[in-house]
């Protein structure tokens, strides 16, 4: 057995990586290595440059509004090089009958906007008064109890646009378990958001103003990110690829890792996975593991170019809700999001196909996958224009569904890492899906790994809605 690490990390992926990254910045005399099962780094996050057009496979980018991230880019220098979309100036929209409807992103504007009957949102005031769901509600459920059925298609068009999910399979618990702790804690939402905003401003300094946050990624795309990660790595040393984790066993506080090349012997394990590898990798040491996997949705990106002469709305791009019954779950102008994106008098958008809802779609070959993508996204943005650049992009990532049940797998999580000493899970879905929380969670693994007596987290996170 090789005894040389104190932390073995599985997975090379954005988790592992900032696990990595915070261990080398904490504790520089910390020995860890990385096993990454494929030939690179990086994980979901992947972008493809052909032609002078720079498309994204995973993730587009990330919003600028999270302590932990803002640390890395700033111990790496990519607060230096990242380019920043404001959603505040880059609007999006939600496609409902039959056309594009503007979605603004402050309360005042939204509270204006024509896109809800004035009905519908004195509806929203009566969120006061509505008796809290007992169980775990679907999002579609509970936001239609506490809010009304009018904002069912723009929340179908958010976590379309988020998790390519079905808002009647997700559940609120599982995907803004802070919200719905606020709902439990005061009664009602709304006035939950009220106490907790006073007594911030109450303990401000100084007069605080609402500041939207922006996307961000980088000139050559996501995957700077994670190759910035890796450059601090060394292959051979603290990083091997093609490595793969065949079993694992836990004994008397020692963990042993056999891989597809060698076995190892630490003090710390950090599975930086998805769910479903995680779990499946825990079957060997766990015996009460509350359920095998958790749904997966796949996506296919059908990437298209056009001469500038066909004029894009201004804007992120727009999402269709279910209801509406078009064959792509929407589009991101990425020519307006971010600059260089094509090349010189051309311009670009990714619509996105598939889902949770319509995996049968991805069973198309690329010729018809691409036809009826541009059929449907042409009728919708009337562009007329044959498009002078084509591809589809599939991604080997699934997105993790948090749906019924997965708030006692996180509980299962924390239970296992408290008795098998040493043990820290992380990961594509764990915590959330976004980048943000990837970095967020790998970088409070690696504080548990160096700080002797790490302090409590404060409950679930409140996240903000932004479209």
């Amino acid at each position: 057995m090789n005894t040389q690490y104190q932390t073995i990390i599985i997975g090379g992926g954005l988790s592992g990586l900032t696990v990595a990254h915070n261990l080398l910045q904490q504790a520089p005399k910390h020995r860890f290595l990385v096993l990454e099962k494929s030939g690179r780094t990086g994980g979901a996050i992947k972008t493809h440059h052909d032609g002078g057009y720079i498309t994204e496979i995973g993730p587009h980018g990330f919003l600028d509004n999270c302590r932990q991230s803002k640390q890395l880019l700033k111990d790496t220098g990519l607060d230096e090089e990242c380019v920043k979309a404001p959603l505040i100036d880059f609007v999006r929209y939600v496609y409902l009958r039959d056309k594009l409807n503007l979605i603004p992103q402050t309360p005042g504007k939204i509270l204006l906007a024509p896109i809800v009957s004035w009905p519908a949102k004195l509806r929203v005031l009566a969120e006061f008064w509505q008796p809290v769901l007992k169980g775990e509600p679907t999002v579609a459920k509970w936001v239609s109890h506490r809010f009304g059925p009018a904002l069912l298609p723009f929340i179908d068009a958010i976590y379309t646009g988020t998790y390519a999910g079905d808002y009647d399979r997700l559940t609120i618990d599982s995907v803004m378990p802070g919200i719905r702790a606020l709902e439990k804690e005061h009664g009602s939402v709304l006035r939950g958001l009220l106490k907790k905003t006073l007594q911030r401003k109450k303990g401000a300094k100084e007069k605080t103003t609402l500041r939207m946050p922006a996307m961000t990624s980088f000139p050559s795309g996501m995957q700077r990110l994670s190759d910035r990660l890796a450059e601090n790595l060394s292959h051979g040393e603290n990083l091997f690829t093609e490595t793969c984790v065949t079993a694992l066993h836990h004994s008397k506080n020692r963990w042993q890792i056999h891989t597809n090349k060698k076995s190892y012997q630490v003090k710390n394990i950090v599975l930086a996975l998805p769910v479903n590898e995680a779990l499946r990798l825990l079957s060997s040491v766990c015996d009460d593991i509350p359920q095998k996997a958790i749904p997966q949705a796949r996506i296919a990106t059908v990437v298209s170019g056009f001469k500038n002469s066909v004029a894009l709305p201004p804007g992120f791009g727009f999402l269709t809700p279910e209801a509406e019954k078009r064959f792509c779950l929407g589009a991101l102008f990425s020519s307006n999001m971010f600059p260089g994106r094509a090349p010189e008098g051309h311009i670009v958008f990714e619509t996105l196909v598939g889902g949770r809802r319509h995996p049968e779609r991805l069973d198309l070959d690329d010729q018809s996958l691409t036809r009826l993508a541009l059929k449907d996204v042409q009728q919708i943005l009337n562009i007329r224009e044959k498009p002078t650049y084509t591809t589809v992009l599939r991604s080997k990532s699934g997105i993790p569904q948090l749906e019924q049940h997965f708030p006692a797998l996180l509980k299962w999580k924390k239970k296992s890492e408290t008795k098998h000493k040493g043990l820290h899970i992380c990961g594509f879905g764990w915590g959330g899906i976004g980048i943000n929380d990837m970095i967020k969670d790998g970088t409070e693994v690696a504080v548990s790994i160096t700080t002797p007596a790490p302090t409590e987290g404060s409950g679930p996170e409140i996240k903000g809605v932004y479209f």
